[in-house]
């Protein structure tokens, strides 16, 4: 995505000075920040100035299957390989790692202490030749607090965490991120727009921003296709537009 790892503001930047130091070890890293703000976006780019560039990158998210399921999924299952090998010599990230059921989240840990699992009702025990990156959305301290998270595996995870603010902590990001979209969306639909009038940049650096990046891009890609190849402007935006100043 054009995205990447765009933005000048000083709470992105440091994101991204804190993601270029951990990059070259491969120390585990917790990713946290509400749903859209970018994490695997720097989850791709410490995959990127890792010393495991060349292996694979391999996403799994937790809250998205079933106990059994997951747990199969990663950690194999009889004669199938699960993500934890077909991330072998590379990243796999751990999304939503706060629903990861409690013996899943033990299996986890094993592999984090003693770099070694088991296939799902197999014996033989397996290397993990993984960098581990975990995301999520959610109050960890909160969860272990409940007692549905573990505190040694959250010591695990959390060696060194980068915390991704929200959209609405860096409106100075959104004019950069807007072209961008622009650019990207113009090409993938194959219409370019003509540009974003006045009124819509002001529009978008107000909007708050509740699903974050990712919501200003869906933003953009709509805007762009109702204009038709013209200037996005204010109209093509699915906001209420800030009041004017002095009414």
């Amino acid at each position: 995505s054009a995205q990447s790892t765009l933005g000048r503001s000083r709470r992105w930047r440091e994101v991204l000075e804190r993601a270029t130091k951990v990059a070259p070890t491969d120390t585990t890293v917790l990713l946290s920040g509400e749903s859209g703000t970018g994490k695997e976006v720097v989850a791709r780019f410490i995959h990127r100035g890792s010393t495991r560039a060349g292996g694979p990158f391999v996403a799994l998210n937790c809250a998205a299957l079933p106990e059994h399921v997951l747990e199969a999924e990663l950690f194999g299952k009889s004669a199938h390989p699960g993500r934890l090998e077909q991330a072998a010599g590379g990243v796999l990230v751990l999304d939503e790692v706060a629903e990861m059921p409690p013996n899943v989240q033990a299996r986890l840990l094993r592999v984090l202490q003693d770099g070694e699992f088991q296939r799902v009702g197999g014996t033989r025990t397996l290397r993990a030749d993984v960098r581990i990156l975990a995301a999520t959305h959610r109050d960890l301290a909160a969860a272990i607090r409940n007692g549905t998270f573990r505190e040694d595996l959250y010591n695990r995870l959390a060696v060194f965490d980068i915390a991704l603010p929200p959209l609405r902590e860096r409106r100075d990001d959104i004019p950069l991120l807007v072209e961008a979209f622009l650019h990207e969306v113009g090409q993938s639909i194959g219409r370019p727009a003509a540009g974003v009038s006045d009124d819509a940049i002001a529009a978008l650096t107000a909007h708050a921003w509740p699903g974050n990046v990712r919501e200003l891009r869906n933003a953009i890609e709509r805007a762009v296709i109702l204009s038709e190849g013209g200037l996005v402007t204010a109209a093509h935006l699915p906001i209420e537009m800030p009041p004017r100043v002095g009414n």
